[in-house]
């Protein structure tokens, strides 16, 4: 689908804020409320906007430990690697799950209330089929983002 100025404007926008009023981004990006609302059912129709969510602070839902671990399975068996990603995506508690390139098959993100109940978690997932697994517990969180960066826009610039 192609994006002009104005719809990558708004797609910016909406990755900052969401919520934000149909006037509020029409004034950033010259246009109507009616015609920001067209846009956007537009991005939404054509899968340009997946989703909208609200962003949740960890911490104050009592799961302030991220932990970031490496996976290497004990083969390339397709079966234990579709089994490997079903769990994946059952547990809530995985926030992040890529299959990478190397010496380690997978990169997990948990999130859970402290290293105890990560290593309790890890346990759970990782089965006979995991040859090997370090887990890397995040001191602290520099940079926290599902923002996807848009072509042709500085990050929050409006108009």
């Amino acid at each position: 689908m192609p994006l002009d100025e104005i719809d990558r404007l708004l797609l910016d926008l909406v990755q900052a804020d969401a919520a934000r009023p149909l006037h509020d981004l029409g004034d950033a990006v010259g246009l109507s409320p009616s015609a920001v609302q067209r846009r956007l059912t537009r991005l939404r129709a054509a899968g340009v906007i997946r989703a909208q969510v609200a962003v949740l602070d960890p911490e104050t839902l009592g799961a302030g430990m991220t932990s970031v671990i490496l996976v290497a399975l004990t083969d390339d068996d397709e079966k234990r690697h579709a089994a490997f990603r079903e769990r994946m995506l059952a547990e809530p508690r995985v926030q992040h799950c890529y299959s990478i390139v190397g010496q380690w098959d997978y990169v997990v993100v948990l999130l859970t209330p402290d290293l105890k109940a990560s290593r309790y978690l890890s346990r759970k997932l990782f089965d006979e089929h995991v040859k090997r697994f370090e887990t890397l517990p995040a001191f602290d969180v520099v940079k926290s983002s599902q923002a996807v960066p848009v072509p042709g826009v500085s990050r929050g610039s409006g108009r």
